[in-house]
């Protein structure tokens, strides 16, 4: 695939930052009040496949419950308008929810997808470097804040490195395709499906975040609307947590479905699909330990403004099955 299509791809996935509330009853209500749950994604991911399911839908209608979408192209925002109150609940990586805490913890961990997707440090199949270590002096590119961002601090560590010793080049996806297309940066951090689809093209993988650490993804809400509706957001989880079970047993359906939203190349998607793990549970200590160890090294290397307590805003979840 060439590098034009390449970007194409990314650039699909980033089509859209944010489409407009319009349920009524804005705002985290009261149990009984609620008529609507406002629920922040990102179209290249497991919530797609809820959405085009429209299980959660059925689910809320004998409740008299509305379900919006809101679409948005990166995990950051969608945690900005949880801590604002503007969305109830969103999905997104490990690394956005340390930030979101220190600027504002009005959000908690309400479930976690563990090991969920893949994510790798890639160069061209062509560069000179051929391991971690290699990395000492060059251009990193990477999402700020993002899980890749700390997928390289992990990875840097592995290979006894400092964040110092590389050159930190923080882009989005598609600006960092591009770069990396062109030689402008000499190594690239990403997530599938981004990953997948660069590896449609001629790359090495250094090393996956597995390698290097556990990259769980979250489930996240706003904390006033879990305070008031407990049983709410654990019939949500319970819905959502049985979709993601489908996924598992059903990869050329959900791929095909993430593909007919997207437009992403079916093949990416499959791959993508095929080596994430599905399993949806309650947000565990361990879960917040490998949080705060990551929130530390932020915080170490002078990029987290204050030191955070990830297990001050793990909320607890009781599956019904």
């Amino acid at each position: 695939m060439g590098v034009f299509m390449l970007r194409r791809q990314v650039l699909q996935i980033l089509g859209s930052a944010f489409v407009s509330s319009t349920l009524a009853g804005a705002g985290p209500g009261l149990a009984g009040d609620v008529k609507g749950i406002r629920i922040g994604y990102q179209k290249a991911g497991i919530s797609t496949i809820v959405k085009q399911r429209q299980t959660l839908e059925a689910a809320f209608k004998s409740q008299g419950i509305g379900i919006e979408w809101v679409e948005f192209a990166f995990g950051p925002p969608i945690l900005e308008g949880i801590n604002t109150g503007n969305l109830d609940f969103g999905f997104t990586g490990d690394t956005p929810p340390i930030f979101a805490q220190a600027a504002a913890a009005n959000l908690v961990y309400a479930a976690t997808l563990p090991d969920h997707y893949a994510e790798g440090i890639v160069v061209q199949e062509t560069s000179p470097i051929k391991s971690l270590a290699d990395l000492k002096g060059k251009k990193v590119g990477f999402g700020k804040a993002s899980s890749a961002h700390a997928t390289l601090l992990y990875a840097l560590e592995k290979a006894g490195l400092a964040y110092s010793d590389i050159e930190p080049i923080y882009l989005a996806p598609a600006d960092a395709l591009a770069a990396f297309a062109r030689g402008s940066i000499d190594a690239w951090s990403i997530w599938d499906p981004y990953l997948a689809i660069a590896q449609t093209g001629k790359v090495r993988v250094l090393a996956y975040a597995s390698d290097v650490r556990q990259p769980n993804t979250f489930f996240l809400a706003n904390k006033a609307f879990a305070s008031n509706n407990p049983t709410l957001l654990s019939k949500l989880l319970d819905v959502i947590a049985a979709d993601v079970h489908w996924t598992g047993e059903h990869h050329a359906e959900a791929a095909q479905a993430i593909h007919d939203a997207s437009g992403i190349d079916l093949q990416a998607i499959r791959n993508t699909i095929d080596r994430s793990h599905f399993v949806v549970r309650p947000t565990t200590e361990a879960d917040a330990a490998s949080q705060q160890n990551t929130a530390d090294r932020f915080l170490k290397i002078g990029l987290l403004p204050k030191p955070i307590k990830v297990s001050d805003i793990v909320w607890t979840w009781t599956p019904s099955t």
